[in-house]
């Protein structure tokens, strides 16, 4: 998985390491880093030895500005249209994937970076970092779950504002509102980065699976729901571990 256009993938010490490398026009998203971070996703998935992943993205002005209108608004057809984005459709693989997926983010994260950097579990913001959804601005909305993952992540007033006028947020902003977990000089972003994925790759690989699962998936649940789904994924990863569930 070497012969990629738009991505640089590795994996060293039990850690997936994607960077988004189009630093030339900002990391834009386009249909070519769709279709390989499409074939990345999938692999880290079913990789076992892959504990934890971090995103990033390459140069020095930005994460990713967004994506490349000028290609997704100019299918052949919405029948084609439709079709790709079935067979390609990375934002609900972001999702499925069950190992803790760090962000980290510089410069511009705009739109479909933005996007990118909501479906990571952990995000690590450089001081010079810039959020926003302009989507708004240019006719249309976000498409990628802007409009459902940005109010569960910094309550819908906060959202609405974002959204709604396009405005950007700096780094401490975006810290205050709870949008990223950190703020942390420039040089030392993946760094800081690492650490956390190797404090999650130090600890037991299938409890950290299902806390994830059991925080993910208990966000949309009522709080005796998610209680209930809780108590059963303890007691069947217990049981798997030869222990039992007594509380």
């Amino acid at each position: 998985m070497s012969d990629f256009k738009t991505i640089i993938y590795e994996k060293k010490h039990n850690i997936a390491y994607i960077t988004l490398n189009r630093p030339r026009v900002l990391n834009v998203y386009n249909i070519k880093m769709r279709d390989e971070l499409y074939q990345v996703l999938r692999a880290i998935k079913d990789d076992a030895e892959v504990l934890a992943a971090i995103i990033s993205g390459a140069g020095e002005k930005a994460f990713c500005a967004g994506s490349d209108l000028t290609e997704f608004l100019t299918a052949s057809s919405p029948t084609s249209a439709r079709k790709a984005s079935s067979q390609r459709n990375i934002w609900r693989d972001f999702s499925e994937i069950p190992q803790p997926l760090i962000a980290a983010l510089h410069g511009y994260v705009l739109g479909a970076g933005l996007e990118i950097a909501l479906f990571c579990d952990i995000r690590i913001a450089a001081e010079d970092a810039q959020f926003g959804f302009p989507e708004a601005g240019l006719g249309i909305i976000p498409g990628a779950g802007g409009t459902q993952l940005l109010p569960r992540a910094i309550g819908q007033g906060k959202a609405l504002e974002l959204i709604l006028s396009g405005s950007l947020v700096g780094a401490r902003e975006a810290f205050n509102c709870g949008l990223v977990n950190q703020v942390v000089p420039g040089f030392k972003l993946l760094k800081t980065a690492d650490g956390i994925a190797r404090k999650i790759t130090a600890a037991d690989p299938g409890a950290i699976r299902m806390a994830k699962q059991a925080i993910v998936r208990g966000s949309d649940m009522s709080t005796a729901e998610g209680l209930e789904m809780e108590k059963r994924l303890a007691g069947y990863y217990l049981k798997y571990k030869g222990y039992r569930l007594s509380y």
